[in-house]
């Protein structure tokens, strides 16, 4: 190893802190293998190792999919994670799968099942290896929750199949090939969004699909502050003739039943593919329901309290970045107070 070599891989780690993306500048990096090497200090022979561990997977991922496609049938999980990594991370890969004729073994929440269809609601699932609905009782966090034992148990039995075949394992379980590899190889052209409004729109309205995010803390950078969501209804109301009220229940607020509203906060989800199918416009703080657009053709407005342009919200360059691997039909659009909302739906 050379010291200008070295010395390039050292240049590498000390990079300016933003990233940017869709004429915007983030004041920081995306979260990313370039952060990790960054937060870490990693320089000399350390990075050297990083960047050639990774090189290595990406080669190895590369491999794989051409298996995969070759054989016609693969193991993929096991899913256990925040919805807006299934709908980043993992269903653009099984809808890819799927389009190449790959029979796809998936181990995930079963909650997400209504996902797991084609435009005409046939399952792109050849086996299911269903994990039960506990976000009730552990909050997920990326792709690296640690689920309840019986949740480990049926995580087990899926390795175990997976090991007793011949056909290839893409295993998200692992935190280094999930976080480094799988995110960022998505996105050399591994994704597939199938328009899934085709399937579930039931019915053409002037209707809203709104999610009061219920759960954290009082403020982050990434959600920013707590909304008054009885007002953002009242905002609303007045443009369309139907506004639905939208989430799972562990993650939503509360909201009684009222004119022209109805709830949808419920684990079914099919029901809220429904509503967002039907609906012109889907208004949610930065979570991973923004993704839901991309794959009910319905815009979103991503409403955030205590910034007052994109670049105040945190990890909105990850969102950004990854939406890049889906259909991007419909830019985000963003509203920083009341006042943006009602100027937004009155123009809409």
């Amino acid at each position: 190893m050379t010291s200008k070599i070295l010395q390039n891989f050292n240049n590498f780690a000390n990079m300016k802190l933003e990233s940017k993306i869709d004429n915007y500048t983030f004041p920081y990096l995306f979260s990313d293998n370039s952060a990790y090497i960054h937060n870490n200090g990693l320089k000399g022979l350390g990075l050297w190792k990083f960047k050639r561990k990774v090189k290595n997977h990406f080669k190895t991922a590369d491999k794989r999919l051409k298996l995969s496609i070759s054989k016609g049938e693969c193991f993929y999980g096991p899913f256990k994670g925040e919805f807006g990594h299934f709908t980043a991370h993992t269903l653009p890969f099984l809808m890819f799968l799927h389009k190449n004729n790959v029979k796809i073994h998936y181990c995930g929440m079963e909650l997400h099942l209504p996902f797991l269809v084609d435009e005409s609601g046939k399952s792109i699932i050849h086996k299911f290896y269903p994990l039960r609905d506990f976000f009730a009782e552990v909050s997920p966090s990326s792709n690296s929750t640690i689920p309840p034992k019986d949740v480990q148990l049926e995580i087990e039995k899926f390795y175990k199949k997976a090991d007793e075949s011949s056909f290839p394992l893409w295993d998200i379980g692992d935190d280094f090939y999930y976080w480094f590899i799988h995110r960022n190889w998505l996105l050399e052209n591994h994704t597939h969004t199938y328009a899934l409004d085709l399937f579930y729109k039931s019915s053409n309205e002037k209707s809203c699909v709104i999610f009061p995010r219920g759960k954290g803390a009082a403020f982050s950078h990434n959600n920013g502050e707590r909304w008054d969501y009885q007002t953002v209804i009242d905002v609303v109301k007045p443009h369309f003739d139907k506004i639905y009220i939208c989430g799972h229940p562990s993650q939503s607020l509360e909201l009684a039943e009222q004119d022209k509203v109805e709830i949808r906060v419920t684990a079914d989800n099919k029901k809220i593919l429904e509503a967002c199918s039907n609906s012109k416009l889907i208004i949610t703080q930065h979570s991973g329901v923004n993704n839901l657009g991309e794959y009910t053709n319905t815009q979103v407005l991503i409403i955030y309290k205590g910034g007052e342009k994109v670049e105040d919200i945190g990890s909105m360059n990850n969102t950004l970045r990854f939406r890049k691997s889906l259909n991007q039909q419909r830019p985000l659009t963003f509203a920083f107070s009341l006042e943006q909302i009602e100027d937004f739906v009155k123009g809409n």
